[in-house]
Formats: structure tokens, sequence, C-alpha cells
């Protein structure tokens, strides 16, 4: 059985060795890698050119302006041709066995459209450094989208043909496109937990750590449960989902937390946007907090 290594590349050339060694260090040989560079300002494609040589198993392709993390992951996916496809970040690393625990586990759980893992730590020179706390099964009669608490995370691996099914990855998104997968795939059919580590995440520099960046977390977060919501009631899929009432308090505290970032700046016009959305989802949601932050927009503080 083919398993896809998928590896979506944005200026993390410099990284690649590491993440390069761990696969060839597999125990479970059959597989290829893909790997999609998002048009990189750096030496990446040079680099990873040069690691990996004439191995036909490699295969690089560039996107030919930079596009985004769900373009580049969705280019991925569309490029691969194994039964199992998985994601590994090109500044991260597996575990020697990460793959042959992974088929096996396909090859037991047949209704399962995607198996999850635990993760660890590891700093620059990839040395450990923490456990990470996320990575669980789902308990009956949720989903990943009700229940949540990082309960799906790397390493996660998912059945090609449940992926076909799906609507694939979104390639308009930047952020939270593993979140927006794992819900599809979770649509296709059975989350498996396996209770071992299986890969090795390095911190570094390139985080969401400044308020812009937070911002479009937050925003790419709320637009992967929302449309969740609404995909699973448009299509009328048989697993746990949001009710109307929660979803609408959800959306109205969204964009009244955007609306109180905002709050002390002078951009009125994002400030009347976001308290109309609140007001349009949930009218009656903190209304006398609506009314009152209305009065002060347009009159001056009361």
């Amino acid at each position: 059985m083919l398993f896809s290594i998928l590896i979506a590349n944005y200026n993390n050339g410099h990284f690649f060795k590491d993440c390069y060694q761990s696969i060839m260090l597999q125990t479970y040989t059959n597989w290829e890698v893909i790997i999609v560079d998002d048009c990189s300002s750096d030496d990446s494609v040079q680099v990873i050119t040069t690691i990996v040589g004439d191995d036909k198993r490699f295969k690089l392709f560039e996107n030919e302006v930079n596009r985004g993390c769900g373009f580049t992951k969705n280019k991925c996916a569309e490029y691969a041709q194994g039964a199992i496809m998985g994601f590994l970040d090109p500044d991260d690393a597996l575990y020697p066995k990460a793959l042959e625990i992974m088929v096996d586990a396909h090859n037991l759980y047949k209704d399962a459209a995607i198996i999850t893992s635990k993760y660890e730590f590891v700093d620059l020179e990839m040395n450990f450094t923490k456990s990470s706390l996320y990575g669980s099964s789902i308990p009956a009669g949720k989903s990943y989208l009700t229940y949540a608490n990082g309960a799906m995370t790397h390493f996660a691996t998912f059945k090609k043909d449940k992926y076909e099914q799906s609507e694939g990855i979104n390639p308009i998104m930047k952020r939270a496109v593993d979140q927006d997968l794992y819900y599809k795939m979770e649509e296709q059919g059975v989350h498996a937990f396996l209770d071992e580590v299986l890969y090795r995440y390095r911190v570094h520099q390139h985080s969401i750590s400044n308020n812009e960046n937070l911002f479009k977390a937050e925003y790419w977060h709320f637009y992967t449960m929302i449309n969740a919501y609404k995909r699973r009631k448009k299509n009328q899929i048989d697993i746990d989902n949001f009710s109307k009432p929660y979803i609408k308090t959800y959306a109205s505290n969204y964009f009244l937390k955007r609306f109180e970032a905002l709050k002390f700046s002078n951009k009125k016009s994002a400030q009347y946007y976001l308290l109309f959305k609140a007001f349009t989802v949930y009218p009656w949601h903190r209304f006398k907090f609506k009314i009152k932050s209305l009065v002060v927009l347009i009159f001056g503080r009361i």
C-alpha cells in the first residue's frame, strides 16, 4: 500500500534535512513524498533538490506565485497517488515507525477515514523539550467539531478515497487548513486515535505571535467552524453538529470580540461593520451592550 507523505513548503528549506532524514529512516518503505513549494523567497527549492538528489520517490512541484497554505496543501493532495496520505511540515520530523504504525492501523480500521496520534515538541536541534498535551479519542456521540479539545492533531493520516468523497482542502484558506480538513474527514468515516507519539514538532520563531496574525488565525478558525456547521446541516450528515442557538451565540460573540479589540482605535467603519454583523447573526444576544456600543460610536462617550 503506497503512503503519500505530503509536504507544503514556504521558506523552510533550511530545516528540511532533518525532515528528510526522518523519512529515510522509516521502517515502512512503500512511500512517495509530494513536495509543493509555495514560491519561496529563499533558497528552499535549491536546498531540497540538492538533498533529495535523483531519488524518484521525491516529487517536487512549485507554485508560480505565492498562494498560501490552503492552495498549496490542496495541490499536495491532488498530486498524491497513495492510498493513504499524511501531512508532514518541512521543519518537523516523524518517528521511524510512524508510517508502519499508521498503515497497520488503516488496515485494521477499514472504516476509518482519518487516524490521528500524538506529538512531542523539539528545539531547533531536534532535541526533545516536552510532550504535547493534545491528541485523544473523541467521546461517543460527539464529533471533533463539537468536542475539539485538541483531539485531532499530528500525526494525522487519511484515506485517499475518503478524501476524494469530501470537498477536499479549501484552496482559499490561509490558516486553520488542518482543522478544516479534520472536520471534512470525520464527515466521511470513523476517527481512530492511536495513543502513541509519532511526530516531532519543531518550535522556532515563525509563529502566530503578533496581534495581526492572531486575528487572522481567529478568523479562519471561525470560518472553518461555521462552514462545517452549515455543511452538516445542508447535507444532513449523520454526525454531531452544533445547535442553531449555539452557533448563533458563537458567531455573535466572535464579532463582538473583534469589535471590542478595535474599541479604542479610529477604525470606525470596521467597528460599525462588526456591530452590524453581531446584530445580524443574533440580534438579542448581549442586546444592551450592542445598543450602548452603537450609541457611543454615533455620539461619542456617554
